[in-house]
């Protein structure tokens, strides 16, 4: 975990000095001054091979604010172990003081106050900054970097540009490999083309073509670094297929695989490998499940459900490392590997702090090149806020509140879904609402925004299938996201019970009678996963609403009532 200053003492004593008392919030200046990009990247010389991991970074080229959760669930064995555990009991278990950068950058505690005083996170070009410092001080020849997935999707240039904003981005990075999810939904032709230009292998043991049963994509990379063979496995996100359209990528098939994996792992150590890296878009819960039931991994790099922990966690003998999401922080490991296995390790979460590490020129100047032909849509103000917009939670968020409601008026419904997808940026209170805000919420290539009936049991049907997607006790069958976002909707949810009885008292909030199984209501959602959905983009459907409503002032959610964790 990174160094944590005595950063409180000094803040608090200077907020005293310039008449702000005690409880004062501190300047940004003042964070500023204290925190310092050797704070940040300074690191022992350690080891024979340093690792560097980024993933999720969901298309955001640009320093940003990100929310992380106040509530993440876990179920069955893991309730209660990281990455379930949030806030407070977060800042607790990891010893991490309130009100400092570590709070700020891994918890929701005090977030709208603490965002004022160190800013946004992230930026590509920041990155590029740690990983070039890393390889001139490790030199290139002891460092590798991987690149965990989602990470050409989720922005309103990639959209725009098919992904090709990051693809140029990351080339000029030069990960040593990276695997899947968000990144299929360009389509199989697409992701085709792409792989075949990129100058790093696109891995995925996981992946076969569904006709012959055959191998799809690379499964493994090996490559010798510090005098080490290190073998490179690939997992793309398994469900694929199930969360997003089947028909943009009808030709291959997803699945956990986990002989599969365990047999590329005989391979990989027979060939050689004295170290065995898995490059995973499973998630947190599946990749520790995973690791408990496949030898020979040293090292886990896990991706998808957007965890960041500042420290590993281990499984017996095998390390997962879970490093966030939207570029706010990249891992780093310097490992001794000697006589062909992994002896002893150094890690680090790495916060980037945008007001604190430098921009690297080169990603910098790439970065507004190609943003340059879409800034003036980028910057077009729709809209203003008073509430503060995120989106990570496992019940809802106010993004998916501020979509629920323009759903329900635009499209004339008395219920909408939004579905819990665990990328968009967060904003601020008091801040213009812009494109490229709302793109970062929901810029994605099957945009429909439907209006249809349902049943009362269909609606039940839809809600029981999300929350056992996310509440299995079994993370095999778990699927990583949050859980449908309702609007006009109430109902009650038990993550402890078993599919078909998890969700009940579903009622119509506007009237506050029950939903009726036999009755039809008019529903409106989008990111339908059915071709040839019908209906206005949802982006163009939050901006109509916007433009009859340009300030968003928020009601807290109390549509779902959490019962039995």
């Amino acid at each position: 975990m990174f160094s944590r200053r005595e950063f409180l003492s000094a803040t608090t004593a200077l907020s005293a000095a310039m008449g702000l008392g005690l409880s004062g919030r501190w300047s940004r200046a003042a964070a500023q001054q204290r925190l310092t990009e050797d704070d940040l990247l300074a690191a022992e010389d350690f080891g024979n091979l340093t690792v560097l991991h980024i993933t999720d970074i969901h298309a955001q080229l640009k320093p940003l604010y990100f929310r992380e959760p106040s509530i993440n669930l876990g179920v069955g064995e893991v309730a209660g172990l990281p990455p379930h555990v949030t806030g407070a009991d977060f800042l607790k278990l990891y010893g991490i003081k309130p009100g400092s950068p570590d709070a700020y950058a891994l918890t929701s505690e005090d977030y709208a106050a603490l965002a004022g005083t160190y800013g946004r996170m992230g930026g590509l070009d920041r990155i590029a900054t740690i990983v070039g410092r890393a390889r001139a001080e490790r030199g290139e020849e002891n460092v590798i970097l991987l690149d965990g997935g989602d990470t050409w999707q989720g922005s309103y240039t990639s959209n725009r540009t098919a992904g090709a904003d990051m693809i140029e981005a990351m080339d000029l990075l030069r990960p040593d490999a990276m695997t899947g999810h968000w990144e299929f939904t360009y389509g199989a032709d697409r992701v085709k083309e792409v792989v075949e230009s990129l100058s790093f292998p696109f891995l995925g043991c996981n992946i076969f073509d569904a006709e012959w049963d055959e191998p799809a994509f690379e499964a493994h990379h090996m490559v010798e670094r510090g005098g080490v063979k290190v073998a490179i496995i690939g997992q793309a996100f398994p469900y694929t297929p199930i969360a997003n359209p089947r028909w943009m990528i009808p030709g291959w098939s997803f699945g956990i695989r986990e002989e599969q994996v365990a047999r590329t792992v005989e391979a990989v150590r027979a060939d050689g490998a004295d170290l065995v890296i898995l490059l995973s878009h499973n998630g947190f819960d599946v990749d520790r499940k995973l690791a408990s039931r496949v030898q020979g991994i040293d090292i886990v790099l896990t991706g998808h459900t957007h965890d960041a922990l500042p420290e590993p966690f281990k499984v017996g003998k095998t390390l997962l490392i879970a490093s966030g999401s939207n570029g706010k922080f990249l891992s780093r490991l310097d490992l001794d590997v000697r006589d062909g296995a992994l002896k002893d390790f150094r890690y680090r979460l790495i916060p980037v702090f945008s007001d604190v590490i430098s921009a690297d020129r080169d990603m910098a100047a790439l970065i507004d090149r190609v943003r340059a032909p879409y800034e003036s849509d980028l910057k077009r103000e729709i809209g203003r806020t008073e509430t503060l917009l995120y989106r990570r939670g496992n019940f809802n968020g106010t993004w998916d509140d501020l979509i629920c409601e323009a759903l329900l008026e635009e499209r004339d419904a008395e219920i909408a879904l939004s579905p819990g997808f665990r990328w968009g940026t967060t904003l601020p209170a008091g801040s213009a609402i812009t494109v490229e805000d709302l793109h970062n919420n929901c810029a994605m290539t099957y945009p429909a925004a439907y209006r249809s009936t349902m049943t009362g049991q269909t609606l039940k049907t839809i809600l029981e299938d999300v929350a056992d997607n996310l509440f299995n006790a079994d993370p095999y069958y778990q699927q990583g996201g949050d859980m449908v976002r309702v609007g006009g909707l109430g109902f009650a949810i038990d993550p402890t019970r078993t599919i078909g009885s998890r969700i009940s008292d579903m009622t119509i909030l506007a009237t506050r009678k029950p939903i009726e199984a036999g009755r039809e209501y008019a529903v409106a959602g989008w990111a339908s996963i059915n071709e040839n959905t019908e209906g206005p983009a949802i982006w163009d459907v939050v901006e109509s609403y916007l433009a009859k409503h340009p300030v968003v002032r928020l009601k807290e959610n109390r549509s779902v009532l959490l019962k039995g964790a």
